[in-house]
């Protein structure tokens, strides 16, 4: 099927500089968790984008020097010879596919903590990071700018000689050239401070001295805040924005452009939660009224609708995506073979940054189970293994591990029936894409019912029971299937059981009138009352997105909380916003207080801390510490318990049981996946259905098969030329 004519422009090819993007989509630099020491994983991840249509891919942000490290998170490294072997890995990949690569040099002043090389940072005022706010950074005086101008310059070097295309100077996200451009940071009084051309200097000969060094070899890129959006006294896009692209346009080939700053890096990566596709606009579009290069402008774009009006409007020449190439690396060819309904939409959850944020590899996705398991499980988005057996599998419940297992069996080839009692696949993600600003959350559900209603149409002998009673073990065992997954999910205690005591909590019953846990919120079908407490001890959204529901249907809402409310939100970049939105409503928030009992119409509260910090062995059965004398009484017309969670595993604990019985029936195998193993991110559930689906043949596909890891043996050298070459575990 071949492309809407509508959709030609996005398949033009564009200079630029020195190079050809053979289309207009193009991957901007994200995070991965690869960095340059896992050249397998970064080469594999990028260049599966590359065969999935994408015109150029690039690393993560990629330090220059010891003293740009991002330690304990995950950058990329071209500080010396190894790293350009290892980088090497990823730009051989990605030309195999004729993509371009490029590399975001990168140098992060007081925003780098430099926790590893215990290096010390430099910038152009000394200043305490507001992102890392115990990092402090040497003001620069001249030697120390033409120092670092040469880290540029020397990385930029050896950025060709990995074989790199466009080679960026960084400038986004708060980091040294943007530092020195912004008042807010620089307040010098010299020639590279005061005035807009002075605070510009620094970039500008930043930006001189790469292309002089790599300009005939590679196209120069610059990745610009256009707007920091704090208003006056920082980067304006009318004013500085401008400006500065009008000063540096004949220095570059390429402006990749977005707003906003390091601390609420959100505003760029905006999540679906409190931003649409292209969000970024209104400021982003003011660049290509000055600039004579090719612009690229961001903001989450997954519909070729939107980014073929964003190119035909001028507002920008390609469409840069990280986020959406995640969900899937084939999307460009998915829109140019005319196959729109099987793109994997992104859903803005931004769980994919989150494992950047607290610094562990691998990146994964809600939507794309595969993401990150490129290389260490051979995992490829749109290509599976035939069958291993003619096995039917059962699998009962239709929930993200339910749905993507049997996307992935019938994929395969296999016979797959997919049980259900509710109406529509989702399981409780049908629910929680109800909640405030999590309706594309849904597009997870949507991708899987598209497609498993098109494999059935492929299958005779498959089948989706959708509506139907709750299945008993005895007519599992009596089906007839050979193997079956139980994907039954998980709910949400309704006695109270917490992370904290991990007992019940006396009085907590949400059989109760004036109790409920978040599904019977969600389902309406209980009365609620003016007053709501949110009894919370869950650290991610579900707290916070049923205080803003309640509280904007006209609650008075107050947060109990005696977990970090909302802390996962934090990794996820929308904690700023949602405190803002609680702050609007005007949530009340008790943090740091939990619950000893509770009574009708109200609830014994304490401070968690209330036992004093002294404490001493005072015999056995009495505690430590003192009494906490902090308890007192809340009052409420409706209590929430969004206390924990519990898998839904009777079922499969039954069939256990009757293990025996097993054989005589044809059953071979009974696993478990998802939330009813034990509960989970929506993207870990989606990954177990996927994993279980692939290694299915397996003598016990339970546990998870070994993946591959790339170490260094004790002994080896990193370094190309040594006595003993660099050794990977394969």
């Amino acid at each position: 099927m071949a492309r809407d004519p509508k959709y030609d422009i996005l398949f033009t090819p564009i200079q630029i500089g020195p190079k050809t993007l053979r289309n207009r989509f193009y991957q901007v630099p994200h995070c991965i968790g690869a960095g340059s020491d896992k050249p397998g994983f970064q080469a594999a991840h990028r260049s599966m984008k590359a065969e999935g249509g994408w015109a150029a891919m690039n690393t993560e942000y990629c330090s220059i020097h010891p003293e740009s490290d991002d330690t304990h998170r995950l950058s990329a490294r071209i500080w010396d010879e190894g790293d350009v072997r290892n980088l090497k890995a990823m730009t051989d990949e990605v030309h195999q596919y004729g993509a371009l690569a490029g590399i975001e040099m990168w140098y992060g002043g007081a925003h780098a903590p430099c926790m590893e090389s215990r290096a010390t940072p430099r910038g152009p005022s000394q200043y305490a990071s507001e992102f890392e706010t115990l990092t402090y950074c040497k003001e620069m005086d001249l030697d120390d700018i033409k120092q670092v101008q040469q880290y540029y310059v020397d990385a930029a070097l050896r950025a060709r000689d990995a074989g790199f295309d466009i080679v960026y100077v960084y400038g986004a996200h708060s980091y040294l050239p943007l530092q020195f451009l912004s008042p807010y940071y620089n307040k010098r009084t010299d020639g590279y401070g005061g005035s807009l051309a002075n605070r510009a200097r620094f970039w500008i000969e930043t930006l001189e001295g790469v292309r002089k060094a790599v300009g005939k070899d590679c196209a120069i890129a610059t990745r610009f805040a256009v707007d920091t959006l704090y208003g006056p006294g920082h980067v304006e896009v009318e004013r500085e924005g401008m400006a500065f692209v009008e000063m540096a346009d004949h220095l570059v080939d390429l402006w990749d452009v977005d707003v906003g700053d390091i601390a609420e890096w959100g505003e760029d990566a905006g999540p679906s939660r409190f931003y649409q596709q292209g969000h970024q606009v209104p400021w982003t579009k003011f660049i290509k009224q000055v600039s004579k290069k090719p612009v690229l402008g961001v903001g989450r774009y997954t519909d070729p609708e939107k980014m073929t009006e964003i190119v035909t409007k001028g507002f920008a020449d390609i469409i840069g995506a990280a986020r959406p190439s995640i969900a899937d690396p084939f999307l460009p060819k998915k829109v140019e073979e005319g196959r729109i309904d099987d793109i994997r939409v992104c859903i803005g959850c931004n769980v994919c940054i989150s494992r950047w944020e607290i610094g562990g590899p691998p990146m994964i996705c809600t939507q794309n189970a595969t993401a990150g398991e490129e290389y260490r499980r051979g995992w490829h988005p749109e290509v599976f293994p035939k069958k291993g057996s003619d096995d039917a599998v059962l699998i009962v419940g239709a929930g993200p591990s339910g749905s993507e297992a049997a996307r992935v069996l019938m994929e395969r080839g296999y016979t797959v029936h997919l049980y259900d009692t509710a109406d529509k696949i989702g399981g409780h993600l049908n629910g929680v894409a109800t909640l405030p600003g999590l309706g594309e959350w849904s597009y997870h559900r949507d991708y899987r019912e598209t497609q498993i209603t098109k494999l059935l149409k492929k299958s005779r002998k498959s089948q989706l029971m959708l509506g139907q009673k709750p299945i008993t073990a005895g007519e599992i065992l009596a089906y007839g299937a050979d193997k079956v997954v139980i994907a039954t999910g998980s709910s949400w205690n309704g006695n109270g059981v917490n992370c904290l005591t991990h007992d019940p909590i006396p009085g907590a019953d949400a059989s109760r009138a004036d109790q409920l846990t978040p599904e019977q919120v969600l389902a309406g079908k209980k009365p609620i009352g003016k007053r709501v407490v949110i009894l919370n001890a869950d650290t991610y959204f579900m707290a916070p997105s049923l205080a803003e529901k309640l509280a904007a249907a006209g609650h008075e809402v107050t947060l109990v909380s005696g977990v970090h409310l909302a802390n996962y939100m934090h990794f996820t970049l929308e904690y700023p916003n949602m405190m803002r939105r609680l702050h609007e409503l005007h949530v009340n928030e008790m943090a740091d207080h939990f619950c000893s009992r509770i009574e009708p119409g109200r609830l014994e509260v304490y401070n968690i801390w209330g036992e004093g910090s002294r404490r001493s062995y005072r015999g056995p059965g009495v505690l430590p510490r003192d009494p906490n004398k902090t308890q007192r009484w809340l009052e409420f017309d409706s209590l929430v318990l969004v206390t924990g969670r519990h898998s839904e595993d009777a079922l499969h604990r039954e069939l256990k049981t009757r293990q025996g019985e097993w054989a005589a029936n044809g059953i071979k195998s009974v696993y478990l996946i998802g939330d009813a193993e034990a509960p989970r991110l929506i993207a870990d559930a989606t990954f177990s259905g996927q994993r279980l689906a692939r290694e299915i043949e397996e003598a016990n596909a339970q546990i998870p098969k070994p993946y591959k890891r790339e170490t260094v043996a004790w002994g080896t050298s990193h370094m190309p030329g040594g006595s003993i070459e660099i050794a990977y575990q394969r």
